[in-house]
């Protein structure tokens, strides 16, 4: 991280006369959304430009950083801080910078993030939409950039909320260091914008704690969750709410406290809390996760009545105080799983990694599979910027899967910004097969680095099918998840992950990224995925014919019988039972001599229920194609369909009356 081997070619412009200010306070009123209330916010401007090109490892070392000052007269207590920095440096990962409040506490800014960007325009803002880790383009900074506005806001390294509840008097220092070599900038101008608390507010806290950090597999547990609003508060919240969403490997047994929980959503409805008064939730639960397991389960306070002194309820920032998690590690080890076998009655096709290449960087490929016909893959990425390291996807040896010869499989890298993002590996089949099956590699645990997560789901004409998975030693296993727990190297069967469909599908989803045990900005990842076995599709068809009798002569709609008169409705329902696209299907129904057909009653649609179109009763015109056709000759019924895809039926309805 933060290291390269060429900068990037870069201009600074010469310097312009500028005016220089130095904390220049300006007060602004805001209002909050959470209370009607008023609170204010005084920014403090130091527009003292660097030297030219000051911006380097030389002059600007982590070892003697440059700073730039601000002096704040005013006291009062601090609730939001905000800092924003204009200043050019080409290779903006090159960048380290921190504020310092007048008490000593120093939260890091950036830490060498941004990639090979060029320049820093943009507030560093707790409640923005994107981690710093995102601000990966470029932006506009020079000599004669008028700011504010900043052209965009990004969350710091670290929250800015560690600032909250301290005083504002005194001297607050930025301080900006460039710790690799090549590159510089300069520095132009920078805003603090601090935030006072209101003269009335609840300061709602939580925290959390675990019974049993190491409980064995199927072990309960207990998580006891106290949100407390300080006694120094001057308010009482009400509405408290407060989200605990067991994780994956986390069931829900019961609960008991004050208020209730639903471990359907995870909220726990607190209710109202007076200054210096807290309420308690104790959640037990087994635990499903396999041995070697870390599984992180994090709440926080989602809704308030009444302004919160230093945290925003439901925001999603773990640095604040209304935001707390404990952690369990299942004690034993891990055992690898069997996988089922992958039966397929017409045989099977193979993308094989070997044979069909993949260019690196290409986002989309596809192949002519022997047997089969075109499989097309499909590479995205979730979230601002673009997480995947260079030359990826590509096919590799470098991920074996313990194999001694190693072979080729699809190698897939990424640098994630956020524990949420994630890449996504859209497999769209020609037609649907009746099973598939195929491994993944290196899906494993990286301490402090990245937890990777697998998230495999299929489709069958739109239809949610789920795969089996198979775990490896340093990985377990959710219904359709995997979740890494331990190291595995890239020569090792340790992190292999088996995926099998033994039922219809005709498109697969790979989803990659990282569980709650990941940090909030992971490091490089990869996995790879081998050869897919691909079951031949298999025709196979089914016809049903059902029948309900609307009303007789006798009682009419109440309870009809089956007596001469009685008017009487079928259904010929036609379904492709197999996996191969059928056509030209035809069905054909001799009625029984009692039965006078009523003319004009056929219609036909899909199933039985929505066959709603319309049919004439001869075998020609436009209504034969619409996709059904349907004819009747003297006592003969007949039914047509061009083509009919797997999982998929048509029907024929019609009525007449018995005599």
């Amino acid at each position: 991280m933060g290291s390269h081997t060429e900068s990037k070619p870069g201009q600074i412009g010469p310097m312009l006369l500028r005016l220089v200010w130095l904390a220049l306070a300006v007060v602004l009123v805001v209002f909050s959304g959470q209370a009607a209330q008023a609170q204010t916010v005084t920014q403090y401007s130091n527009s003292s430009d660097s030297a030219n090109g000051g911006i380097n490892d030389t002059s600007a070392p982590c070892t003697a950083r440059f700073t730039r000052t601000f002096s704040v007269g005013s006291s009062f207590t601090v609730s939001d801080v905000n800092i924003a920095v204009l200043m050019s440096h080409t290779w903006r990962s090159d960048i380290r910078m921190y504020l310092v409040s007048p008490a000593g506490t120093r939260i890091q800014l950036t830490n060498e993030q941004g990639a090979d960007a060029d320049n820093f325009n943009l507030t560093f803002d707790d409640e923005a939409s994107n981690a710093i880790a995102n601000y990966v383009t470029n932006s506009v900074a020079t000599s004669t950039t008028t700011v504010p506005p900043y052209a965009t806001s990004y969350r710091p390294s670290s929250p800015l909320s560690g600032f909250d509840g301290q005083n504002s008097s005194g001297t607050w220092i930025l301080e900006i260091c460039d710790a690799v070599a090549q590159d510089f900038g300069t520095f132009y101008q920078a805003d603090l914008y601090l935030t006072s608390a209101p003269a009335n507010y609840a300061d709602l806290s939580l925290t959390k704690t675990v019974n049993n950090s190491a409980p064995a597999f199927n072990g309960s547990i207990t998580y006891t969750l106290t949100v407390t609003n300080s006694a120094a508060s001057n308010l009482t919240s009400i509405g408290v709410t407060v989200r605990d969403l067991l994780p994956s490997g986390i069931n829900f047994s019961s609960y008991l406290g004050t208020g209730t929980y639903n471990s359907t959503t995870g909220d726990w409805s607190v209710g109202t809390l007076a200054p210096g008064q807290s309420s308690s939730l104790t959640i037990t639960a087994t635990v499903a996760a396999g041995g070697g397991a870390t599984v992180v389960n994090g709440a926080e306070i989602t809704t308030s009545s009444v302004l919160d002194l230093d945290s925003a309820p439901g925001n999603g920032l773990s640095g604040e105080d209304d935001y707390a998690s404990a952690s369990i590690t299942v004690s034993g080890t891990n055992t690898a799983g069997t996988p089922p076998a992958l039966t397929c009655a017409a045989g099977s096709s193979l993308v094989n990694w070997d044979v069909n290449t993949w260019s690196a960087g290409l986002r989309s490929n596809s192949y002519a599979i022997s047997g089969l016909g075109t499989v097309a893959f499909a590479v995205t990425t979730s979230g601002s910027g673009d997480p995947t390291l260079a030359g990826v996807p590509v096919t590799s040896t470098s991920l074996t899967g313990g194999a001694a010869t190693p072979q080729n499989n699809l190698y897939l890298g990424y640098d994630f910004f956020t524990q949420s993002q994630e890449a996504t590996v859209k497999i769209t089949l020609p037609s649907a097969v009746p099973g598939a099956q195929f491994r993944i590699f290196d899906v494993d645990y990286g301490a402090n680095s990245w937890a990777d997560h697998i998230t495999i789901t299929g489709t069958i004409n739109g239809a949610s099918v789920l795969p089996t998975l198979t775990n490896g030693i340093s990985n377990w296993i959710s219904g359709n998840e995997a979740f890494g727990i331990s190291g595995s190297s890239n020569t090792q069967s340790n992190g292999n992950l088996t995926v099998t469909f033994n039922s219809p599908v005709d498109t697969i989803y790979v989803s990659y990224g990282n569980h709650s045990a990941a940090p909030s900005n992971p490091q490089g990842q990869v996995i790879g995925i081998d050869d897919i076995t691909l079951c031949k599709p298999v025709a196979s068809i089914s016809v049903t014919k059902v029948s309900l009798i609307i009303s007789d002569p006798v009682n009419g709609t109440s309870f009809p019988k089956a007596i001469p008169g009685a008017l009487v409705e079928y259904c010929i329902l036609v379904s492709n039972t197999g996996t191969a696209t059928l056509a030209n299907i035809a069905a054909n129904d001799t009625l029984p001599a009692n039965f006078n057909y009523a003319a004009g009653t056929m219609s036909s649609g899909n199933t039985c229920a929505t066959a709603n179109t319309p049919e004439d009763d001869d075998g020609s015109g436009v209504d034969e194609t619409d996709p059904f056709g349907a004819a009747i000759v003297s006592s003969s019924l007949s039914a047509t369909a061009s083509s009919l895809s797997a999982s998929t039926s048509f029907a024929l309805k019609f009525r007449g009356t018995l005599n």
